[in-house]
C-alpha cells in the first residue's frame, strides 16, 4: 500500500521560511521522481518542484531561487525548503510520486502578517 505523509506546514510571516517533509512508503523510493504541488485557495493545483532519481531538480518560475527540493533515499523522504515566503505562497502543499498517481493529504502553509 502506497502512502505519502506530508508535514511541516504552518503559519509564517512574509519573508520567513518553512521546511516541508513527505515520508513515502510502499514503493522502491529511489527508483522514482518526486514532486511537490500546491493548491492555493480557490485556484487550481500547480506543480512547484520536481526532483529526479539522478537527482536533478526543476522549479516553477514563481518559486525559482526561493524553494529547494531535496530527497533522502535512506529515509524515503522528500523535502521542500521554502525561503523568502510571500502571501501568494499560501496553499495546501502535496507531494506526489512521478509518474504514478499517488498523493498525500497535504500540509497547509499560510503566509500572513
Amino acid at each position: 500500500q502506497v502512502q505519502l505523509v506530508e508535514s511541516g506546514g504552518g503559519l509564517v510571516l512574509p519573508g520567513g521560511s518553512l521546511r516541508l517533509s513527505c515520508v513515502v512508503s510502499g514503493i522502491i523510493f529511489y527508483r522514482y521522481d518526486l514532486e511537490w504541488h500546491r493548491q492555493p485557495p480557490g485556484k487550481e493545483r500547480e506543480l512547484v518542484a520536481r526532483i529526479t532519481t539522478d537527482p536533478s531538480t526543476t522549479y516553477a518560475d514563481s518559486v525559482k531561487g526561493r524553494f529547494i527540493i531535496s530527497r533522502d533515499n535512506a529515509k524515503n523522504t522528500v523535502y521542500l525548503q521554502m525561503n523568502s515566503l510571500k502571501p501568494e505562497d499560501t496553499a495546501l502543499y502535496y507531494c506526489k510520486i512521478f509518474p504514478l498517481n499517488y498523493w498525500g493529504k497535504g500540509t497547509l502553509v499560510t503566509v500572513s502578517s
